[in-house]
């Protein structure tokens, strides 16, 4: 493994990566842990605005097409689908917190589903060939 690759890329990249990391073994934790605890509901907060970030950076982040700048309306590729999802997630998840009561019961969903789309498919999809997170973990 070398971070080479990833500690030499733009700060957008970085701060998307390592808040990604965070975000996903935050979230194994919040899993296993008790429900309903104090830790819980402040990892919880923790972790949804860690989402957050990693979410709004990765609107930032855009193809490297060497010597060519390109438009903003062709940043955006097939994977920005999980910011949508992660925006919308965060968005569902607090309000039924917010509600409370019989929702309450109702708010792990919005968040099992961004951890598992936004964090390990989107996260997955990081390791294919060509992208940093694959050069950080088998080189090349």
């Amino acid at each position: 493994m070398n971070l080479e690759p990833l500690l030499s890329a733009s700060w957008v990249i970085q701060v998307h990566a390592f808040g990604a990391m965070a975000a996903f073994f935050l979230g194994v934790i919040q899993l296993a842990a008790p429900k309903g605890t104090l830790p819980h509901k402040t990892l919880g907060a923790v972790w949804i605005v860690i989402m957050l970030v990693v979410a709004i950076s990765s609107i930032f982040i855009r193809p490297s097409v060497y010597g060519y700048d390109l438009p903003i309306t062709q940043w955006f590729s097939f994977i920005h689908l999980f910011t949508i999802l992660t925006l919308w997630g965060v968005v569902q998840g607090v309000w039924l917190l917010t509600r409370g009561g019989a929702a309450l019961k109702y708010h792990s969903r919005p968040f099992i589903g961004m951890f598992v789309g936004g964090l390990i498919i989107a996260g997955g999809l990081a390791f294919l060939p060509g992208r940093i997170m694959n050069r950080v973990v088998f080189g090349g």
